[in-house]
């Protein structure tokens, strides 16, 4: 069974940048579409960006022009370069599949951004 851990969170000012990262324990980034997903207290766990096995990406409106999703199939790993933040982007995050499987989900990485 294919294990995601992701990393990368922390604690970041409004307008700084952080860069997750998500490391599959075997490859299968170049199958399954991918995607990042986020969870703020309170409120359902939403898919802010997604990235087929073609390199294809796409946003949600609430992250597009500030968000990148990217890859490393030779390192299994997905990305999720994060600039200009905002205190509403404060939430755990999680990679998962897109549509996601529950097995996949890992323990997330809390983002916090402060005003």
């Amino acid at each position: 069974q294919v294990q995601l851990v992701e990393s990368g969170g922390g604690l970041v000012q409004a307008g700084g940048s952080l860069r997750l990262s998500c490391a599959a324990s075997r490859n299968m980034f170049n199958i399954y579409v991918m995607g990042w997903y986020r969870q703020a207290p309170g409120k359902q766990r939403e898919l802010v960006a997604r990235i087929t096995s073609g390199g294809n990406t796409d946003y949600a409106d609430s992250v597009k022009g500030r968000f990148t999703i990217s890859r490393d199939n030779a390192k299994n790993t997905v990305y999720l370069q994060m600039n200009n933040l905002k205190p509403e982007d404060t939430a755990v995050y999680y990679c998962n599949k897109d549509p996601y499987e529950r097995i996949y989900w890992g323990q997330g990485t809390q983002v916090t951004v402060s005003s």
